[in-house]
């Protein structure tokens, strides 16, 4: 059996079954109703059991809130708080297959309050990623067992009947030390913690402290799994990681986890010379903006009540998370860290890419149509001349750079000022046509999938290096943009080659004079491409957004073909043919033609868009017509299109 039909079947290595981070781990953001309502997030909470940890992102003053699975629903916890569980009535009323409920927290307990903004991550219990346990103190040396099947990273420890603080046992501390969770105190020292024993994969064991053991006091524990794998198709992947770094003289400091993170948590170890903020537990996700390379992101803390606010401690990389230059100098911190999903390949097109076109008449509009989180965004207003404007998470809502153009990325008050949505964006208001979907817009919108489509923002080295990526397929289209100052788009295509190169912006030909330059002549790998010299790809310093594409077997096809000025069928493997249609052509100048069936993919006229240009769309021609297995070239084309002899790449989404 390939690997391939192991995945369909939900089949890893030796017929196991796979499990993937978003199997087993959600950030879902949600408004409250002050009534009741159901937050579907796919995590099976009530057959596995797990952890919802809940909190309001815009009101200060309303604390964490903490449910599991093992002590029951209207049970909760505080991390910013030392008081015992209390019983909220009417606030988690209940675990699900596929998230939880809500109950309208008639006693205001922060979980549910009208027009409120809140976070919610949800922890399942899986072997190598996370597990709860409750147990009743004995007072004297013990081991607690758990089923995290792997040493655990990490352990936090709360009694629930009576006030105590909340203990925390990490793996890169001595089995002697000990943090606070509701508490910014530095590392401690005590043996009658975790009597200086360090965990098993079966066991963690408690010394005399009644925060951890007091006879007769209950407790509840919540362990995470460190670089146990376990995960993936092979079984072997790793999705969760509890380390340590310390920042060098200038505050810097770099993560490599082998992944991209979603959510990351971080506490200082010892406080001398760290800042006030940073002695915090600060947690950062990517729903709420957990960004890379530079600007704000959303920061809350474990132990205060405080409202989100904004900060640019650490950001993403492809592998792990760095300082932004704001950190404590020389510091020693630890982290818990969790991959960014979904791990598994996509099978419909659906589920990665959504074409919207509309008519609105006001700035700052929120799109809710999506059954994804919206990663990349590409905008156009079509019935007038308008840059092409692309958006993406990674960098922030706010920044702009345009297909069409050779500018830098730009700060836009009034374009995208949200991705902050599980299934769409929010775009700002001020009017702008080429920045809001005022008027008659088409939105292309992207997800981040393996197979499918990824994104990386580097830094430019000025010499010859490797980038290293996360789609987990080799990539067949990748497209280019310097940010930090102006540069072309510059284009790598699988059917040209890596010689060669084309340029967004522009009509012009493929190119090989300065090819080698640009991609090293060097194919990319499944895990990272290559870039050497050129300004418009690794630039000493520059920094560079990549967006890599490739096929997914009836998702997506990168391809090419040869032109006939006859009627060309060209199949991309689908059954209900295609939706998104990119051609251009490289052997000679052509535009980018861009059509999806938002604006029309049909027997008759088809209107299209130039990414590389600032036109409105053209509605009167009958270019390219319908086709089950792809699409289909008319004989009408033009020579841009269907040239005889011509040679062309596309991509094309089902």
């Amino acid at each position: 059996m390939s690997s391939t039909q192991q995945l369909l079947l939900g089949e890893g290595a030796g017929g196991a079954a796979t499990v993937f981070i978003e199997d087993v781990f959600s950030c879902f953001l949600y408004t409250g109703n002050g009534s009741t309502q159901t937050i579907t997030n796919g995590i099976d909470l009530s057959t596995k059991g797990g952890l919802v940890w809940l909190k309001s992102r815009s009101l200060g003053g309303e604390f964490h809130r903490l449910f599991d699975t093992s002590r029951g629903v209207n049970n909760l916890l505080a991390t910013n708080a030392t008081f015992a569980q209390q019983t909220g009535t009417s606030t988690l009323t209940a675990f699900n297959t596929t998230g939880f409920n809500l109950g309208s927290d008639p006693n205001g307990y922060g979980t549910n309050t009208s027009a409120a903004t809140y976070v919610s991550w949800t922890f399942r219990k899986q072997a190598k990623f996370f597990d709860v346990v409750t147990y009743t103190g004995t007072g004297s040396n013990t081991t607690i067992a758990h089923s995290l099947g792997s040493i655990p990273g990490s352990i936090i420890i709360k009694r629930t009947d009576t006030a105590a603080d909340w203990a925390v046992y990490h793996r890169s501390l001595a089995n002697t030390q000990y943090l606070v969770l509701n508490s910014t105190a530095a590392a401690a020292t005590g043996a009658t913690w975790w009597n200086s024993t360090t965990p098993t994969s079966s066991v963690f064991s408690l010394g005399t402290n009644s925060t951890v053991n007091a006879s007769g006091g209950t407790y509840v524990a919540y362990i995470f799994a460190h670089d146990a794998g376990g995960f993936g198709l092979t079984g072997t992947d790793n999705v969760i990681s509890c380390g340590s770094f310390t920042t060098d003289g200038s505050g810097n400091f770099s993560v490599n986890l082998g992944y991209e993170p979603q959510w990351v948590m971080i506490k200082s170890t010892n406080n001398t010379g760290v800042s006030a903020a940073q002695q915090n537990w600060i947690i950062m996700d990517s729903m709420r903006g957990l960004l890379t390379q530079s600007g704000n992101g959303a920061r809350l803390r474990a132990n205060t009540d405080e409202a989100e606010s904004s900060t640019n401690d650490f950001g993403l990389t492809a592998t792990g998370f760095e300082s932004l230059g704001n950190m404590s100098a020389s510091a020693p911190f630890i982290y818990i860290a969790i991959r960014r999903g979904p791990m598994k390949v996509p099978t419909v097109g659906t589920s990665v890419f959504t074409p919207l076109a509309y008519t609105n008449s006001t700035d700052g509009v929120t799109i809710s149509s999506l059954t994804y989180p919206a990663d990349l965004v590409i905008t156009d207003r079509i019935n007038t001349t308008s840059n092409r404007a692309v958006w993406d998470r990674l960098r922030g809502a706010t920044r702009a750079i345009y297909t069409n153009l050779t500018n830098a990325q730009q700060d836009v008050s009034d374009g995208l000022s949200s991705f902050a949505s599980n299934v769409g964006y929010t775009t700002g208001s001020g009017g702008n046509a080429d920045n809001t979907v005022n008027g008659s817009q088409i939105n292309w919108v992207f997800r981040r999938a393996p197979s499918f489509f990824d994104e990386v923002c580097y830094t430019g080295t000025g010499s010859l290096t490797t980038i290293t990526h996360n789609l987990a397929a080799v990539p067949e289209l990748m497209i280019v943009k310097r940010r930090d100052t102006g540069e072309d788009w510059n284009v790598y295509n699988s059917t040209i080659g890596n010689t060669a190169y084309l340029r967004l912006n522009t009509t012009a030909a493929s190119a090989t004079a300065g090819g080698d330059a640009l991609w090293g002549s060097t194919t990319p790998t499944s895990s990272v491409f290559t870039v050497k010299t050129s300004a418009g790809t690794n630039a000493s310093a520059g920094t560079f957004v990549a967006y890599l594409f490739a096929t997914a077997a009836g998702v997506s096809k990168v391809g090419s073909y040869t032109g006939t000025a006859t009627t060309k069928q060209i199949d991309c493997g689908f059954t209900a043919g295609a939706r998104f249609v990119l051609i251009k052509r490289t052997d000679s100048t052509g535009d980018w033609y861009v059509w999806d069936t938002a604006r029309g993919i049909v027997a008759g006229n088809d209107s299209y868009l130039l990414l590389n240009s600032t036109a409105a769309e053209v509605t009167s021609t009958d270019y390219i017509d319908t086709y089950s297995a792809g699409f289909e070239i008319s004989s009408t084309a033009p020579a841009a299109i269907n040239a005889n002899g011509g040679s062309f790449i596309f991509f094309a989404v089902a």
